[in-house]
């Protein structure tokens, strides 16, 4: 999607993904503001913005992954700043949203802490929120303040385009998850794929017991489809369950790649084809890999962010064919 220059947008970044904030800058053609995210001895953070922020439209792209809290200061501490520098609208970035899974009371005496860190970014001084594929929905309604919330279907159904050349079977969109449906049927429409779903029954918490597919998958080359990938486990364990039930292959595709130890060298040893996940976590440490992928949804924030600038429709990007 071509954009023309905005010199209304000012954009920052903290250390959490410099390489997705320079890959927005480029295609907004505007240059990440001067300034400095560092810590004292004792691992405070510290900023210090050297341009003039006075009344500016003001991005902060700084999604709070690993390590999560750092990231989640960093944020907070960037968003005082300008607030205190009488910026004029400060919209965060947040291309992956941290401490997403507690959205809810698990068991007793359990802690809510999504609707914390939305409470914490909000007290900061933000005005809006840009996020993608929250892990679930309704946190929107945790925040007081606007919420974006792209999703990275159309990226990756770009990419999956690319596997129907590659592969005579048909493709068959496979939610990991009963609560992965809603999500997985989307993907699906919008590549002209069927859908089958995995019922999981856990043993305990973090231990999976057993795997049913829901739906005929024999011959069909499968894409798992989910939010979020952390350390592989189950993901893995449902391609092995795909191919017994008779699946020709069996690729991932998942939007935040957290990739906890040891989530790559499962991937790498698992009978999946190959995993595709975006660049909303910093993937820079990810070595040379024949097997993951990392699809860039840098340009997809890019118009976001331009739209937001010139209060235009953000949803409007979602109804034309996927950004590239």
């Amino acid at each position: 999607m071509d954009m023309k220059p905005n010199s209304d947008i000012k954009l920052l970044t903290g250390n959490s993904n410099r390489a997705l904030a320079e890959s927005i800058s480029s295609k907004l053609f505007r240059p990440l503001t001067d300034a400095r995210v560092e810590k004292f001895a004792d691992s405070e953070v510290w900023v210090e913005i050297y341009d003039n922020m006075r009344g500016e439209d003001v991005f902060i792209v700084q999604p709070t992954s690993s390590p999560a809290n750092d990231s989640l200061m960093e944020l907070l501490v960037i968003t005082d700043a300008l607030k205190r520098a009488s910026a004029g609208r400060i919209t965060a970035v947040v291309p992956y949203f941290g401490y997403a899974r507690q959205d809810r009371k698990h068991a007793p005496r359990t802690p809510i802490t999504a609707k914390l860190v939305a409470n914490l970014i909000t007290e900061a001084g933000a005005d809006r929120v840009l996020t993608v594929d929250l892990h679930a929905g309704q946190i929107q309604g945790f925040f007081d303040i606007p919420v974006d919330n792209l999703y990275a279907t159309p990226v990756f159904a770009h990419h999956a385009k690319t596997m129907v050349t590659a592969s005579d079977k048909r493709l068959m969109v496979v939610s990991p998850d009963v609560g992965g449906v809603v999500r997985a049927r989307t993907f699906a429409e919008m590549i002209d794929a069927d859908l089958a779903v995995i019922d999981k029954r856990r043993e305990k918490a973090g231990v999976v017991a057993e795997m049913n597919v829901l739906g005929d998958v024999e011959g069909r080359t499968c894409i798992l489809y989910d939010d979020i990938v952390d350390s592989a486990g189950t993901l893995c364990r449902a391609a092995e369950a795909l191919l017994e039930r008779g699946a020709a292959e069996v690729h991932a595709m998942c939007t935040h790649g957290v990739l906890s130890d040891p989530a790559i060298e499962r991937v790498k040893n698992s009978v999946l084809k190959s995993l595709a996940i975006t660049d909303s976590i910093d993937q820079s440490h990810l070595a040379a890999n024949d097997k993951i992928q990392v699809i860039s949804i840098g340009p997809m924030l890019a118009a976001a962010i331009d739209s937001i600038s010139r209060h235009d429709s953000v949803s409007r990007l979602f109804e034309k064919a996927p950004i590239s």
